[in-house]
């Protein structure tokens, strides 16, 4: 998900929160706690800053959005929180155990994916059924903020507001189940007409781009369960390319290759290139790496 999101997400489970018995102090280490550790595994983005290798692609989104590593991010997050507020208990790391895995599971369900079981599996894991932008999310939280803000302007919030958030994320996990339910559909009708199948979800709810491949075609289809899908664009992949010495001359399209779950290679008198298809708009993909052919 993107960063607002993430940031969303913190703020909401800081509200899910009872905070009714909690002391000043602790309520600023629990939005500490909350919203850094919504946003700690992509302290990957750093890696940038050295990045000679053109890896970025795979250390983005990789060993930090690790489940194995919730612990260890909660551990720290409930230091400093002990550290800076002199909060003492378990409930510190348990929060923050919440907060980094709900980062971390989230981004499983975008096409961009994560690298969920590093460092024991480099495979990227990715289902593609909610966009990277998901504008349901932002209304749910702010619905909830909102409905929480002039109720008790009004005085008319007859429920504490934490269970106002905790039904947020219910209506959250079930929007979550409902778009996973609707791309896995999707999949299933379409997974044996190719050899590789990918989901992007579409910002529109339920709407959805499949991307398919067999041989050196691939197809891109669009539509939801209800009116099923329909052909959009073809491309031609030219699988018998030699790509070693793209490999060589651009270190990131060899990179974009393992990460993908399979790319369309092209070339021409100019250029010889591939990118990722679930990212193709308007004639183009914003993930395409190329070399230029020297004039002979």
């Amino acid at each position: 998900m993107d960063t607002i999101t993430h940031t969303l997400f913190g703020l909401t489970l800081y509200g899910a929160v009872d905070k009714s018995r909690m002391t000043r102090r602790e309520k600023q280490a629990l939005l500490f706690t909350t919203v850094t550790g919504s946003q700690i595994p992509d302290i990957d983005v750093i890696s940038a800053w050295w990045d000679t290798a053109g890896r970025y692609q795979m250390w983005h989104r990789g060993l930090t959005h690790s489940v194995f590593l919730v612990p260890v991010f909660a551990a720290l997050l409930a230091g400093m929180a002990r550290l800076v507020w002199k909060v003492k208990g378990w409930s510190w790391f348990v929060i923050g155990m919440i907060a980094v895995f709900i980062h971390n599971t989230s981004d499983l369900f975008n096409a961009w994916g994560t690298g969920y079981l590093e460092p024991f599996s480099t495979v990227r894991i990715t289902f593609g059924t909610i966009p990277i932008v998901d504008l349901v999310f932002w209304a749910l939280m702010l619905g909830g903020w909102l409905w929480v803000f002039f109720r008790k302007r009004s005085g008319r919030l007859k429920v504490p507001s934490h269970r106002v958030y905790r039904t947020v994320w219910l209506l959250i996990a079930l929007h979550v189940g409902l778009q996973s339910f609707q791309g896995y559909t999707l999949y299933q009708q379409v997974n044996h007409q190719y050899e590789q199948v990918a989901l992007a979800a579409d910002f529109v709810p339920g709407t959805f781009t499949v991307i398919g491949k067999h041989g050196n075609t691939v197809e891109l289809s669009k539509g939801t369960v209800w009116t099923g899908i329909r052909p959009v664009t073809q491309l031609k992949s030219n699988e018998d390319a030699d790509l070693e010495a793209l490999f060589a001359a651009n270190p990131k399209a060899k990179t974009l290759y393992e990460w993908a779950p399979f790319v369309v290679v092209v070339e021409d008198d100019k250029r010889l290139g591939l990118y990722d298809p679930r990212f193709y708009r308007n004639g183009q993909s914003f993930l395409f790496e190329y070399m230029d052919k020297q004039a002979p």
